[in-house]
């Protein structure tokens, strides 16, 4: 768990960017196994209903801080940490119904009944799985950013940064690097989201926590070409960055128009990372889906 120095950082990031905060405690973690991989994941805490949050690819639990903050007091935010990403362990096994099921078995784990899924890019793709697979447990489904159609392409330079992340003496040079891809980027939050994607290895170096092998795109796509009818069993929202390149609006609006319970939000201000770009805004979204009654 983080000190008590990086909580500050994130309680101070968050109030900057606008989240009101309902409870500063750092969240709980927890560990789980399942199929011989080591999981990890953060449970926010309290009695509002459970909504686990996955994050995209490339990514961690901890993209999802800001928002959390924000969320709890409303419902109890749980964010685990996909396989080979985090703190989770590496595996020869990322197929998108093998992390479904390690999001299924970290609901069994903390005792979840139901709950609400929200997911990212990746994450979308593996809750949609989840929301079929497992309607029963699956209360409703908040996609962020995600839909089939995407601009895949416009990922590019992203991909290659990503792809080209490696062990550096000092952590500000990755956050150079970053703010060069992106350089609309809000830099304290991307200092901190690199906090949180590596760790210093004994030789002092900062390494990245991910496993570096790239993942399977092709297969990545074809079940975001399939995730349209995958969301007729349960409520669902799909949120669009305001400027995301990822995800055009007419891509969003076609996916809503296909699905029997669809509504379309547009967090402005906010690119593919809506949760980390515009976090105060897509609290206000989700806590108003997550919230209302069926």
């Amino acid at each position: 768990m983080p000190g008590r120095s990086t909580i500050a950082t994130m309680t101070e990031l968050a109030t900057a960017l606008g989240v009101p905060i309902h409870d500063p405690t750092p969240p709980r973690e927890f560990h789980h196994s399942r199929a011989g991989c080591r999981l990890h994941g953060f449970d926010w805490g309290g009695t509002g209903t459970p909504v686990v949050l996955l994050h995209g690819g490339g990514l961690t639990a901890r993209t999802w801080d800001f928002v959390c903050l924000g969320l709890r007091g409303a419902v109890r935010p749980i964010t685990p940490d996909l396989r080979g990403h985090g703190d989770s362990g590496w595996s020869d096994d990322y197929r998108i119904d093998t992390m479904a099921a390690d999001v299924v078995a970290a609901a069994d784990h903390l005792g979840l009944d139901r709950f609400a899924l929200v997911g990212m890019s990746l994450g979308g793709v593996v809750a949609a799985h989840v929301a079929d697979a497992r309607p029963d447990r699956v209360e409703r489904l908040a996609l962020v950013d995600v839909a089939p159609g995407v601009n895949f392409e416009s990922t590019r330079r992203v991909r290659a940064f990503m792809a080209g992340l490696g062990p550096v003496p000092e952590l500000g040079t990755v956050v150079e690097a970053a703010m060069r891809v992106n350089p609309r980027a809000y830099r304290p939050s991307v200092a901190y989201r690199m906090s949180t994607l590596f760790h210093r290895a004994p030789d002092g170096n900062w390494v990245p926590k991910g496993d570096p092998r790239p993942p399977d795109f092709p297969a990545i796509l074809a079940a975001m070409d399939r995730m349209a009818a995958r969301l007729t069993k349960v409520p669902v929202l799909l949120v669009r960055g305001g400027r995301s390149r990822v995800l055009p609006q007419s891509t969003a609006e076609h996916l809503v128009e296909h699905v029997p319970d669809g509504r379309l939000a547009v967090v402005p201000n906010a690119g593919h990372n809506v949760q980390e770009d515009n976090p105060a805004a897509l609290v206000t979204t989700l806590r108003t889906f997550l919230t209302h009654p069926s």
